[in-house]
C-alpha cells in the first residue's frame, strides 16, 4: 500500500529525512514513533504530497505520491497535529462542508455524513457548534472529516495528543475498528504502549533514518531474549551465584537478597538447560524469567545508542 525509498528532506544544511525508507501492507495499523524533531511529521506531509522532496520515491497504492498529486488526494486522508475547525459551524454544518468539497451534497451527503459520525460516535452532537465540543470530540470530527471521501490510506499525526485516558480509548477503539474494515493506517503517536496494543507494526525513526521496523510482536519476542535473566531464589544465594558466574552464556551478574539478576546471551533452550543445572544441584529456585520489557524501554534504547542502519524484524 505504502513504499517510500530513500527519501531526503533539506532545511538548508540541516537533514530532516536521510535516506528513510518504510514499507505499509494493505490494511496495517502501522505506528510512526520517534523523537520530537525526527522527521516523523516532514515524512507524512511528503507523503500525502503537502511538501516536497528533495530526493527519494514515495508510492500509495501504485500511484507515485512525489508526481501525481491529482490521484494522491483520492487515495489518502490526513489529519495534521494541528488541525483547524470553523468554530461558528455545527457538526453537521462542518461535514457537510467537507462533503460538498467532494461533490457530495443534498441526502446522499448527509446520509454519509451521519453514518460518519456515527462511527466516531458523535452521532448526537450534529447540532452542537463545533467550539462547545471538546478536545477529544474534535479530534474524533476530525478524523470523521477525513473519512469522507473514503480513502484507502489514513496518515494521522498525533491523533490522542493532549486527550484524557477515556479520550485517547475512544479513540484507540475507533483505529482498531478502522483497521477491522482494511484501511491501512500509519499512526504517529508518543503513546508508546497504546501504539503496542493496537498496532500490527511500528517504525522508529531517528535523526531522519529508519532505526527499526517490523512486527510488534517480532520486536517484543526479540526484546524479550535480550532482556535480564531475574531468579529468585528461596535461599543458598551464594552457592547460585559462584554457579551462574561460571556459566560461559552469562556476562554480568547483580543480587540483591534473594533475587540475582543476569545477562544472559542464550535462547530458550539454553534458559531451560540452565534451570536444569540449577536444580539438579539443589539449589532453590524459586522464580526463573526474563524480565519483562517494554516498547517505551525498546524506544529509549535505540534512541539513546543507535549507531545507525536499520533493523527489520521479520
Amino acid at each position: 500500500m505504502l513504499e517510500v525509498e530513500n527519501l531526503y528532506k533539506y532545511y538548508g544544511s540541516f537533514a530532516a529525512l536521510d535516506g528513510l525508507s518504510l514499507s505499509i501492507k494493505k490494511g496495517e495499523l502501522f505506528g510512526f514513533v520517534g523523537p520530537n524533531g525526527a522527521g516523523k511529521t516532514t515524512t507524512m506531509r511528503i507523503i500525502c504530497g503537502l511538501l516536497k522532496a528533495d530526493k527519494g520515491q514515495v508510492h500509495v497504492d501504485g500511484t507515485d505520491a512525489l508526481k501525481d498529486y491529482r490521484h494522491l488526494k483520492d487515495k489518502i486522508g490526513y489529519m495534521p497535529d494541528f488541525f483547524g475547525v470553523y468554530d461558528n459551524l455545527k457538526v453537521m454544518e462542518y461535514m457537510e462542508f467537507y462533503a460538498s468539497i467532494y461533490g457530495m451534497n443534498g441526502k446522499a451527503a448527509r446520509d454519509l455524513c451521519l453514518n460518519l459520525l456515527d462511527m466516531v460516535n458523535l452521532a448526537d452532537k450534529t447540532g452542537f457548534y463545533v467550539d462547545d465540543l471538546s478536545r477529544g470530540m474534535k479530534q474524533r470530527l476530525c478524523l470523521a472529516r477525513c473519512l469522507i471521501h473514503d480513502p484507502k490510506l489514513l496518515i494521522l499525526d498525533e491523533p490522542a495528543s493532549g486527550l484524557d485516558p477515556r479520550a485517547r480509548f475512544e479513540m484507540k477503539e475507533i483505529l482498531k475498528n478502522l483497521a477491522d474494515m482494511d484501511k491501512t493506517i500509519l499512526i504517529s503517536s508518543h503513546i508508546l504502549p497504546e501504539l503496542a496494543e493496537m498496532c500490527s507494526s511500528i517504525g522508529i525513526i531517528q535523526a531522519g533514518q529508519m532505526v527499526l521496523q517490523g512486527a510488534v510482536d517480532e520486536i517484543l519476542m526479540m526484546m524479550a531474549s535480550a532482556n535480564p535473566l531475574v531468579i529468585t531464589m528461596m535461599g543458598q544465594v551464594e552457592r547460585a551465584v559462584a554457579f551462574l558466574k561460571g556459566q560461559p552464556l552469562v556476562e554480568n551478574l547483580s543480587y540483591k537478597d534473594n533475587v540475582i539478576r543476569v545477562d544472559f546471551q542464550g535462547n530458550s533452550w539454553d534458559e531451560a538447560y540452565l534451570l536444569e543445572e540449577l536444580v539438579s544441584r539443589q539449589l532453590p529456585v524459586c522464580a526463573f524469567a526474563r524480565e519483562e520489557g517494554s516498547l517505551e524501554s525498546l524506544f529509549m534504547q535505540i534512541t539513546t545508542h543507535n549507531g545507525g542502519g536499520t533493523f527489520y524484524a521479520n
